[in-house]
Formats: structure tokens, sequence, C-alpha cells
């Protein structure tokens, strides 16, 4: 095993922070729009309780569809390039939904922010650019900024509307985009080689294998389905704090006491999700409160006194699920599956949130505000069904190691010997790579076996 410092180099440095950014600015202009959609629709042309709704969602339907081809273009034309390309096409929606008067304009213009689906090329550009050696710590970057990005944007969403309108919103979101432009290419290094990255990236010969494992699959349904009831209560919520008394432009000031009250509740439950090794209880508990908090919110005598409660409820569950589950993901997948299981989860999010959104408009349309709740609470109980069954995850982790020049023949030696080393459950050798992915489980690895098999013979 090659022996190479942990520490990052500035380049890395560099290409983490300016994606984390771009990455978390995209979704920060994507998820302003909810806590604010529904309220400002009256100035809207054709707005509907359906069309709000789906107005919501859209942008999910388009990123589902595209997101797995503009990763696959950017191993052919550059990733930089696509996703500058992406940058652009996000602008222009945003610019549409700015300019729109109707709710139709503001449909197509989320539409087309959906299609700048440049998160996989950005996850590529972040693999080329990083060492296999801190290339994990990379990604969990992303995945901090993603949570960070949807905070801020549930606070700056309704005090942004309240000043400039619901085009303001999106004018915002534009010039962000542009500044993202310039971060791209004056900011992140080019990178220096361009490869595929099993741990990234889709691999269309693992695709059948991730998506047949019901283990795998529950964990799809489960972001399908938190995005999905995400996606359905913010045709209602908004008008909850409004019934509570809060006026709009204080709707920020109370995003931000919830979230950061789920966020410090939160903390400690990773903490024994993650050291005690009791996922499936967290993530059944927090489906359970998504449950209940949903249940409670759709009772009269909950809309206003308890309302603040209940939210809070319902953001530490969700906090809590957008935290475990892409662990649960990276414990549960094969070595050399990560990419493609990460890829298929991702799909199932976007396609939640499509759904949810357009779902939570048909509830309120038919039945009101109330159904939306009960609605998404039936859903969420059928879901925390579906993981009952699910057994516990391994206390796996995967590990990418960079291989010395080595013979194929003694490849195949060297994975008969790998398979002996106590805490090693899964090995994967890719030759094209000269990598080589595993999956150990740390409390029982031995790490001296290990380092030793993998060293390099001295000359």
């Amino acid at each position: 095993m090659r022996k190479v410092s942990a520490l990052l180099l500035a380049t890395e440095r560099r290409a983490i922070s300016g994606l984390a950014g771009l990455y978390a600015s995209r979704m920060l202009g994507l998820f302003m729009v909810l806590p604010v959609l529904a309220l400002y629709a009256d100035t809207l042309s054709g707005a509907t309780p359906l069309l709000i709704g789906v107005a919501l969602g859209v942008y999910g339907l388009t990123q589902a569809t595209l997101q797995i081809p503009f990763g696959l273009l950017s191993d052919r034309i550059g990733r930089k390039r696509v996703i500058a390309m992406g940058l652009l096409i996000f602008a222009v929606g945003s610019v549409v939904a700015a300019m729109a008067d109707s709710i139709g304009g503001v449909i197509l213009g989320r539409a087309l922010q959906g299609c700048g689906a440049v998160a996989a090329a950005i996850m590529a550009l972040l693999a080329d650019q990083t060492r296999e050696q801190v290339r994990t710590a990379a990604m969990a970057t992303i995945g901090l900024s993603i949570g960070v990005s949807f905070a801020i944007a549930m606070v700056l969403g309704p005090w942004l509307a309240a000043w400039a309108g619901l085009a303001g919103v999106f004018w915002f979101t534009a010039l962000l985009t542009l500044v993202g432009l310039v971060v791209l290419w004056r900011w992140v290094p080019p990178a220096p080689r361009r490869l595929r990255h099993r741990d990234v990236g889709m691999d269309r010969q693992q695709f059948k294998s991730v998506i047949t494992r019901p283990d795998l699959w529950r964990l799809d349904l489960s972001i399908f389905s938190l995005h999905l009831v995400l996606m359905a209560i913010f045709v209602a919520v908004p008008f909850r704090l409004l019934n509570a008394g809060v006026a709009i432009e204080y709707h920020g000031l109370a995003y931000l006491a919830i979230m950061a009250l789920s966020f410090i509740a939160m903390v400690p439950l990773v903490i024994v999700a993650e050291k005690y090794q009791r996922m499936k209880l967290i993530c059944l508990l927090a489906i359970g409160a998504i449950v209940i908090s949903l249940g409670s919110l759709g009772l009269p005598f909950s809309q206003e006194s308890w309302l603040f409660a209940w939210l809070f409820v319902f953001f530490t569950g969700f906090n809590l699920l957008e935290a475990t589950l892409p662990s649960m993901l990276s414990k549960l997948a094969p070595a050399g599956a990560k990419g493609t299981a990460m890829g298929v989860y991702s799909t199932s999010q976007f396609l939640g949130a499509f759904l949810g959104g357009t779902l939570g408009g048909l509830l309120s349309n038919l039945w009101g505000l109330d159904a939306v709740f009960f609605g998404c609470a039936g859903l969420a109980l059928l879901w925390w069904l579906a993981m009952w069954r699910m057994p516990s995850p391994p206390p796996l982790s995967s590990e990418v190691v960079a291989l010395h020049d080595t013979q194929s023949d003694a490849l195949n030696l060297l994975m008969e010997h790998l398979a002996d080393v106590v805490g090693v459950e899964d090995v994967m050798v890719v030759p094209e790579e000269r990598l080589m992915y595993l999956k150990v489980n740390r409390k029982e690895l031995d790490q001296a076996a290990l380092t030793r098999l993998l060293s390099p013979p001295k000359t």
C-alpha cells in the first residue's frame, strides 16, 4: 500500500472548497423557494394548489432524468465543461422563473433549473482532484454542504421574498449561479486526469446487482419517501405558520429557531447510531417521529400551540435521516459499487421530490391542507413498516487502496491472501484503475497484516 500523507494538498483544498461551495449554492437555489412559493403564488395567474405542488417538485423530475447522462457526458467531454453547461442552464431556468407572471412560467423555470443536473459531474471532478487517502473526507464535505445549504435556504428564502418578492428569490439564485461559474474557472484547479471512479460514479455493469438487493432498495425507498413528504408538506406548512400568527417577514426567524434546535437534537442521536451501532433503531425512531409529527400537524388542536413543537420533531427526524442514510448506504454497498449505489439513491431522492410536490398539491386541491399532513403520515407509516424487517447494517467502512505495479496473475494471489486477513469482508480489484476497493470492519481489522500485504516489495 502506498504510504501517502492524508494531509490535504493545496490543490485539494481549493478543489474541495470550490466544489462544495458550488454544490451548496446550487442546492440553496433549489431549496429557497420551498418556504415561500405557496405564500406568494397569489401573484401568479393560473395558480392552484396542484400546480404549486408541481412547481415545487418538478425540478426533481428533470434532475432524476438527466443526472446520470450528464455524469457520463463529463467522462467524454470534460468535467468543467459539463458543470459550466449545467450551471448556465440552471441560471436560465432561474431567469425564466423570475420573469414569469404565471404558475406555468414558474414550472418551466423550475424544470429548467433541474435540467442543470451536474451533481454527478461535480462529484467526479472532486474524485479526479483528490487522492484515495482523502477522498472519503472530501465527499463528506459535500454531504455536509447540502445540509447546511438546506438550513440556510429555509431562513434566507422567507427574508429575501419579504424584501424582493418571489421574483427576487429567483434573481438571487441566478446571480449566485453566475458567481459559481467564476469559482469553477478561477478557483477550482484543472483536473490532472479524467478517470472512472467506482466509489463515486455509476457503473452500468453493477446497476442490476445494486437495484435488486433488498437492503439497498430499502434505503432508496427511504430517501424517496423522505423527500416526498418534505416537498408535499411545504404546500401547507407556510399557511400553518400564518395561522399561528407568524407574519411572512418573520417566517425566516421561525425556521431558523426550528432548524437550529433540530440540529442540536440530532447530533447525540447520530453519535449513538454510529458509535454504538444502532443505525436501524435510530432510523426507525426518526421515521416514527416523522409519522407522529405529520399526523399531529393535521389535527386542529395542534395548528397553533403545538405547531412549533411538531415541526421541531419533524425536522429532527428529517435531518437525522439525511445524516444517517448515506452512512448506511456506504456500509451496505458492495466493494467497488458505492458510486453505483449512490447514483440510484440520488435518483430516488429526486423522484421523491417531484412526486411529493405533486401529491401535496393534489391533496390540498381536493381535500385541503389537513389532508396533506394526514396523507403524508399514512405514507410514512408504510415506509416505517417496510424498514422494520431490514437487517441492521454491519459495522463496515469502505477503503480505496492504490496498488503498486504488479502483474495480473499476482493480483489473483493477492485477493486470496486478503480474504484471510481478519476484518476484511469484501474485495474488488480493478487492474486498469490500479485500485483496490475494500470493505473492512475496523473494530476487528488486523491493520498490521493488511499493511504488510499491500506494501510494495522492497528493492
